[in-house]
């Protein structure tokens, strides 16, 4: 099974909006599924013009272009769901106000969060983090592989890694039975030349892992 690939904004790694748009069309063309517009600091009508040109970029691919948090924002942008922080609205009560297909995820940071955002139902996925060190949340302590582990296995909804995934990190994130990773640096690092190559290197190291689980569990 190929990892689920998610590329998360944060334009500030961008050296300006151009760049980023450029990394976001060159991901969605090589394959990654999700892209999480995550801009805090933008209001309403700013976010909602940066979305819609996500859109644009990746139109034509199977990318899914996902707002943090702000569902007014989703809706008012045609974005094709919303990825909730792990205070926020339950996802039941986001289905109530979307149509059908629109994509629900949640971010959560321990066991216990994830058991709780599961059980209320409405997700699509989740994604777990910060499993290594990452720049994105200094000073944040790392969970690790074994709390990764822990979560993939306390439920159904697919868990995404997130914190200091990169090419290297893909065979144990697999192997700790993640759906597959979300981050921003390692794409925000990597030239639109280079997206596909990066992408592809991250899905073979993580199915290649998972070949040799199989057949060591045969």
């Amino acid at each position: 099974m190929r990892p689920v690939l998610c590329l998360i904004t944060e334009r500030r790694r961008w050296a300006d909006e151009a760049a980023l748009l450029a990394s976001v069309a060159a991901a969605a063309h090589a394959g990654v599924h999700l892209i999480q517009v995550r801009e805090h600091d933008l209001e309403g009508l700013a976010l909602v013009s940066l979305v819609r040109r996500c859109l644009a970029v990746s139109r034509g691919t199977r990318a899914r272009v996902l707002v943090n948090d702000r569902l007014d924002v989703a809706l008012a942008a045609g974005a094709h769901g919303v990825h909730l922080r792990e205070t926020s609205m339950q996802a039941l009560d986001v289905r109530s106000m979307t149509p059908a297909g629109f994509l629900v995820g949640r971010s959560v940071h321990s066991l216990e969060g994830a058991r709780q955002a599961a059980a209320q139902g409405g997700l699509d996925y989740l994604v777990f983090g910060p499993v290594h060190p990452t720049t994105s949340k200094p000073g944040v302590p790392a969970a690790g592989l074994d709390a990764l582990a822990a979560v993939v296995g306390s439920t159904s909804v697919p868990v995404l890694a997130l914190g200091g995934v990169d090419a290297s990190a893909a065979g144990p994130i697999g192997q700790a039975g993640a759906a597959g990773m979300a981050a921003i640096g390692f794409w925000a690092g990597c030239l639109p030349v280079h997206m596909a190559a990066a992408a592809e290197a991250f899905s073979t190291a993580f199915v290649e892992n998972r070949r040799q689980d199989a057949r060591r569990g045969a």
